[in-house]
C-alpha cells in the first residue's frame, strides 16, 4: 500500500487562500475565525466514533485534517511555520515520548507508560518556557468539566488530593450549603462553580469520567423527554406538572 500523501490537500488549501484567484471566504479567515470550526470538527469525529459509523468517521477525519492544513497555511503566510514543520514536530514528539519503543527504555505495563509520558511532557513544558507549574499546559478552550478533571489530576500528582472519596463528598455538602446561603447573584455564581468542581472531584475519586457521565445523563434525559412528547402528542405543553411527571415515570419504565 502506498504511503499517504497529504500534499494534494495542502495544494488545494494554498489555492483557496490565494488572494487573487482563491475563494473570498477562505481568504478572509484567520486563526480566531477558524478555531470554532476546528473544535466543532473534533466533536463530530467523536460523535461518529460513538455511533460506530465508519463511513462518517472517514469523512469527519477528513474535515478535521482540513483544519490542520488550514491553520498551517495561514501560519505559512505569516512566515511562522508550515505544514511540514507541523508534521516534523509531531513526529519528533512521538518518538521522544516513546523511549520504550524508539529508544532503550523498557516499560512493561500501560500505567507505567502513562506515568512516563506525563513526566516527559512536564519536562518539555519546562524546557519550552511554558511554565513549571504542575497545571501548565491545560488548555483554557477545553470543555469545562474536562478541564476541571485535568486540573484536578495534575494537582493530585503533586500529592494535593483527598485520600479517599469522603473528602469530595463532604465538600459537595459544604458547597451546597454555601450556595443556599449566598445572597447575591455573583456569590451564587461562584458557589455554583465550586459545587460543580467538587462534583467533578467526586467523580474522579469514583473512577468515573465526569464529561462522559454528564453526556450520558443528558442523552438519557433527552431520550425520555422525547418519549414523553410522543406519548402526549400536541397537548404535551398544556399538561400540568403532575401529568408530565406521570409521563416521565412511564418513559423511565420504557
Amino acid at each position: 500500500m502506498a504511503k499517504p500523501d497529504i500534499s494534494p490537500l495542502a495544494d488545494i488549501m494554498q489555492r483557496l487562500r490565494d488572494k487573487e484567484t482563491g475563494c473570498p471566504w477562505d481568504v478572509e479567515q484567520n486563526f480566531a475565525s477558524i478555531a470554532p470550526y476546528t473544535v466543532e470538527e473534533a466533536y463530530e469525529v467523536a460523535d461518529a466514533i460513538e455511533r460506530a459509523d465508519m463511513a462518517d468517521l472517514k469523512d469527519e477525519l477528513g474535515d478535521l485534517l482540513l483544519q490542520v492544513v488550514f491553520h498551517s497555511q495561514m501560519a505559512a503566510e505569516e512566515n511562522a511555520f508550515n505544514l511540514q514543520a507541523v508534521i516534523d514536530g509531531i513526529c519528533d514528539k512521538m518518538v521522544r515520548r516513546h523511549p520504550h519503543v524508539f529508544g532503550d527504555a523498557s516499560i512493561g505495563i500501560a500505567e507505567a507508560v502513562v506515568q512516563n509520558w506525563e513526566q516527559i511532557k512536564a519536562s518539555e513544558r519546562a524546557q519550552g518556557g511554558k511554565g513549571d507549574s504542575a497545571l501548565s499546559g491545560v488548555a483554557n478552550a477545553l470543555p469545562a468539566l474536562l478541564r476541571a478533571q485535568k486540573i484536578q489530576k495534575r494537582a493530585a500528582r503533586t500529592g494535593f488530593d483527598w485520600p479517599d472519596k469522603s473528602g469530595p463528598e463532604a465538600k459537595i455538602a459544604e458547597e451546597l450549603a454555601e450556595l443556599d446561603e449566598a445572597e447575591s447573584d455573583d456569590d451564587r455564581f461562584e458557589e455554583m462553580g465550586d459545587l460543580l468542581f467538587a462534583a467533578v472531584n467526586l467523580s474522579r475519586h469514583r473512577g468515573i469520567d465526569a464529561e462522559l457521565a454528564l453526556k450520558a445523563a443528558s442523552q438519557k434525559f433527552e431520550k425520555r423527554f422525547r418519549l414523553m412528547e410522543e406519548m402526549a402528542g400536541e397537548k404535551f405543553v398544556d399538561l400540568n406538572l403532575d401529568e408530565k411527571e406521570e409521563l416521565w415515570r412511564r418513559a423511565k419504565k420504557v
